[in-house]
């Protein structure tokens, strides 16, 4: 038994047009031999009936931060009404299939209501609807606590949802839907050359997401790459193949790039000894962020300064801190963390050099770099990030894959 886990985001399930392609992308799949196992979103965003954020606005912030068990329950409700909605639809095209909750499908969780973890999951219901020749379609998004509550795995959670499946089902692929072709080597609004990556490694992929690019849940890409069961991004309106996501990547692909991504609203933090003198506080600042919650990253730790970035909506909460501490600091808003990202990299000399040419040759001032094995990071100024994003891609000839 071949099964395939379909995964459609709430733009897919948004209107009855777009559902039509929906089912027509279930049935080519059952066509095809696959047994498959359908996960839907929400539908629509804010402001249409449905959607998750619309769902949040009927009720007040006060129960929206004291009574998370019951937002959870409220948050539910989008996916369950799109299970139903699919079923009926894939009924009149002849296919019995069973909506099913998160809890249901065998999802179970902590309590940590609102972003819960998995701490169980047991298919067999799953598996019980496939045998009888039906398809399961699974709220996303969701589980039940082992108290018997309803609760969400956190924003993106249906992409959890689907990878959870697609591994303890031991899935052929998971197949993630969504109003786009596939991961694009840039921002086709920034790059208007960008070309779609046709295959791509899970590492390289989770650091796509996890740096700004919002295709995929970095979650699901990590639960994917530990159970190793292919990730597929595909266009749920065109027939596009779609991005290939795997250990290996691309093995044929000469270029060492395999794109750019970034984030914006950063803010770069210079914390120097000299203007600290006898405060204890600048020897444990980095530990001080750490037990108030303030995430940092590109860290340079010098004998003499600690260098490093926060998020712009951080930074109020982290001057209070180092007022609190007695701390000066000098800092540079509005900045743009760009990665530049590919495994093929690793061991190659000159590619460091390369990108700073590429950006120098743009008057581009680099504020700050940082590298791993496969992603190399440059902090610019926020207003030069679309001409060092075009320069970079140019440079290393990224449109020439299309």
């Amino acid at each position: 038994m071949k099964i395939l886990v379909q995964k459609f985001g709430g733009t897919s399930v948004s209107t009855h047009e777009r559902r039509k392609r929906v089912i027509e992308k279930i049935i080519k799949a059952r066509n095809e031999g696959y047994a498959p196992v359908v996960v839907v979103s929400a539908m629509g965003r804010k402001g249409e009936p449905y959607a998750t954020d619309t769902l949040l606005s009927l009720v007040s912030e006060k129960l929206n931060h004291e009574n998370t068990l019951s937002i959870d329950l409220l948050m539910s409700c989008g996916e369950i009404i799109s299970t139903v909605v699919i079923t009926d639809e894939l009924l009149e095209k002849g296919i019995n299939a069973v909506p099913m909750t998160g809890g249901q499908a065998g999802i179970f969780t902590d309590d940590n209501y609102n972003n819960a973890a998995v701490v169980d999951l047991k298919p067999s219901k799953i598996l019980e609807i496939i045998k009888q020749g039906k398809v399961p379609i699974v709220a996303g998004f969701q589980g039940i606590s082992e108290k018997g509550f309803v609760t969400t795995l956190g924003r993106g959670g249906s992409d959890v949802t689907a990878s959870l499946l697609g591994v303890s089902l031991k899935a052929e692929q998971i197949e993630i839907y969504t109003d786009v072709d596939g991961i694009m080597t840039a921002d086709p609004r920034i790059v208007s050359d960008a070309s779609l990556i046709k295959e791509i490694s899970y590492n390289e992929v989770f650091q796509f997401a996890d740096q700004g690019a919002k295709v995929i849940h970095p979650r699901a890409v990590e639960i994917a790459m530990k159970g190793n069961i292919p990730l597929v991004i595909k266009n749920t309106l065109t027939d596009c193949k779609g991005t290939i996501i795997n250990n290996t990547g691309d093995v044929n692909l000469d270029n060492i790039i395999t794109g750019i991504t970034h984030m914006s609203n950063r803010i770069q933090i210079k914390v120097c000894k000299n203007e600290n003198i006898n405060n204890a506080n600048y020897n444990t600042l980095l530990g001080i962020l750490a037990d108030n919650s303030i995430s940092i990253d590109l860290i340079n730790v010098f004998p003499e300064e600690n260098i490093f970035t926060i998020d712009g909506e951080s930074f109020e909460k982290f001057d209070k801190i180092m007022s609190n501490i007695n701390l000066n600091y000098s800092h540079i808003d509005n900045c743009s963390k760009i990665a530049i990202i590919g495994s093929r990299m690793r061991g190659i000399p000159g590619v460091m050099a390369k990108i700073l040419s590429c950006l120098n040759s743009e008057n581009i001032k680099v504020l700050q770099t940082a590298d791993s094995h496969t992603t190399i990071w440059c902090l610019v100024e926020g207003n030069c990030t679309e001409k060092a994003i075009n320069a970079l891609h140019h440079g290393f000839k990224l449109g020439d894959n299309k």
